[in-house]
């Protein structure tokens, strides 16, 4: 008997069973905790925006960016220029984080994002002045694509895989996707992809950190960051959104089938 592939329902597997509406599941608080981050991003597939549109709202926009590079930047420049002068190039990132976030206030926009990175900017640089080593100060990135990495390859050899989870929260079918073998599948590559790329930054990062070298490991990590992130929300946007056609065009489908 030929057996499903990892990620893949079978037909005789009850697990796969939406379950009957009541109190909210461990896997409904996770969707809506993706899928709530993910809608706030403008990763909605129900959205006609272009793929380019929802990259670029993804990263938040120039001031996404800047938030997102500009503290890193910043630490790997004067760390070179001054002769690793730690502190000076840690007071500057944090600085210029606190000041992206404080703007945010005044303008009354969202603060979360910048505020988020205002925190793991100052915990990473309380870490590197604790120790008094620069390479420190990347110490949180590492632990995050671990974890992320893990949590992504876990969740898809177990059936569970999150794309899929957000993905159903945002399209209002709960676990239902589980069902469908297509979609299955598709949810369980992406998120190995997404697993992928969290494993290569740390594979590529960590032997920098653990020979000391704070400046390469600075530049491979923006290099590593934005450059890849963006071509990664735009394959999960255009296959997601194969998946889930607009009602548009789907009813359009539907009549030019029709005898």
């Amino acid at each position: 008997m030929a057996q499903d592939r990892p990620g893949e329902p079978s037909a005789d597997r009850p697990d796969l069973v939406p379950p009957s509406a009541g109190e909210p599941t461990a896997s409904d608080l996770i969707g809506q905790a993706l899928g709530g981050a993910a809608k706030r991003a403008g990763l909605d597939p129900t959205d006609d925006a272009t793929t380019g549109h929802v990259v670029w709202r993804a990263m938040g926009g120039w001031r996404g960016i800047g938030e997102s590079v500009l503290p890193g930047l910043v630490f790997v420049v004067l760390y070179t220029v001054t002769g690793q002068d730690l502190v000076l190039s840690l007071v500057a990132s944090v600085g210029l984080a606190a000041v992206f976030t404080i703007i945010r206030l005044v303008q009354r926009s969202p603060v979360a994002a910048a505020f988020g990175g205002l925190v793991a900017t100052g915990a990473a640089a309380a870490l590197a002045l604790f120790t008094g080593r620069g390479v420190d100060n990347f110490v949180p990135g590492l632990i995050t694509n671990a974890a992320y990495g893990t949590g992504l390859l876990v969740s898809a050899l177990i059936g569970w895989s999150l794309i899929g989870v957000a993905a159903g929260f945002l399209m209002n079918e709960g676990t239902a996707w589980r069902a469908d073998r297509r979609k299955r599948r598709v949810f369980f590559w992406l998120t190995i992809a997404w697993a992928a790329l969290f494993f290569a930054r740390l594979a590529v990062q960590l032997p920098l950190y653990l020979t000391d070298q704070t400046a390469a490991l600075g530049t491979l990590k923006l290099i590593m960051g934005l450059p890849l992130f963006a071509p990664m929300v735009a394959v999960t946007w255009l296959a997601v959104r194969a998946l889930y056609p607009p009602r548009a065009a789907s009813t359009e489908e539907a009549a030019a089938e029709r005898p």
